[in-house]
């Protein structure tokens, strides 16, 4: 009977171990998305044979065609990137002063007002729905990119706060009580000597917030319910009819949708997961 110590001592079998771990772990995750790449291929014979298909016996483009004609596809693509930016944009600039701001403040119980501050971001969105929807209503902002970017900057700027407040920490001030002494203004040393320091971080959090943004489901639907403001992830929910449930098609939609954050997140990935952790550790 092998024993704990002999596993680990073995080089061999503990790679091994790992590799069967990261094949199950990964499998696990990428199967849903393997299958729905898979079927955006399919015809409807395939979709709906029984036993089920695991690859397309005919390979066709038409779900992708019928995902541009069927709906104002672009047109929702296009309202939910201007949306993602608008909130990266908001959240990044509100909360790199903010978290500035706690940073360089002695404040009893920092650490407490951040928990709470982040806290936020465990409320129930179904919760604060009627109040956002008469708030945004009473400011004419219903159906309008900016309404429902101030809405995700809600939900945004806990996540940069705290972040961010991690990276300023480290900031050495005498940079900027330097740059006082040579006359810059609090916001320019703010702006031209300590922002370019902490751009790993606000990279990092531009890229969480952004697709946070992307994904936002609840919101979009109920804020921006206007066809022309309709975004990708509520357009998706309107191929559905009454008595058909076209899979072959929300899934090209769906495919379309997932890759480009995919691309993006693959290219960056180093640089969003040292960004996560250097904030944390600097934290």
């Amino acid at each position: 009977m092998l024993k704990l110590s002999d596993i680990k001592n073995n080089k061999y079998l503990v790679n091994f171990l790992y590799l069967i771990f990261f094949i199950f772990f990964v499998g696990t995750i990428a199967f849903p998305f393997i299958w729905q790449f898979l079927n955006s291929f399919k015809t409807q014979r395939d979709l709906f044979s029984v036993p089920p298909t695991f690859w397309p016996t005919e390979w066709t483009l038409e779900n992708y065609i019928d995902a541009f004609t069927r709906q104002p596809f672009l047109s929702y693509i296009k309202n939910s990137f201007v949306i993602a930016i608008l909130s990266t944009f908001l959240s990044i600039t509100i909360g790199s002063l903010a978290s500035y701001s706690i940073s360089r403040t002695n404040i009893k119980f920092k650490k407490t007002y951040l928990l709470l501050l982040l806290s936020i971001t465990l409320l129930p969105p179904i919760t604060i729905v009627n109040p956002l929807y008469m708030l945004m209503r009473s400011l004419n902002l219903l159906n309008s990119y900016l309404g429902l970017a101030i809405v995700n900057t809600i939900f945004g700027l806990p996540l940069a706060v705290w972040f961010l407040s991690g990276f300023f920490d480290t900031i050495p001030k005498e940079l900027e009580e330097s740059a006082l002494i040579d006359g810059a203004t609090i916001f320019q040393a703010f702006y031209k000597i300590i922002v370019p320091l902490v751009i790993p971080g606000i990279f990092t959090v531009s890229i969480l917030v952004f697709i946070a943004a992307w994904n936002q489901y609840l919101f979009a639907q109920i804020l921006n319910p206007l066809r022309v403001r309709r975004t990708i992830t509520v357009g998706i929910t309107l191929y559905q009819t009454d008595y058909t449930i076209p899979w072959g098609t929300i899934s090209a939609a769906s495919i379309i949708v997932t890759v480009p954050l995919l691309i993006l997140v693959l290219l960056l990935q180093r640089k969003i997961i040292s960004g996560m952790l250097e904030g944390g550790v600097k934290g």
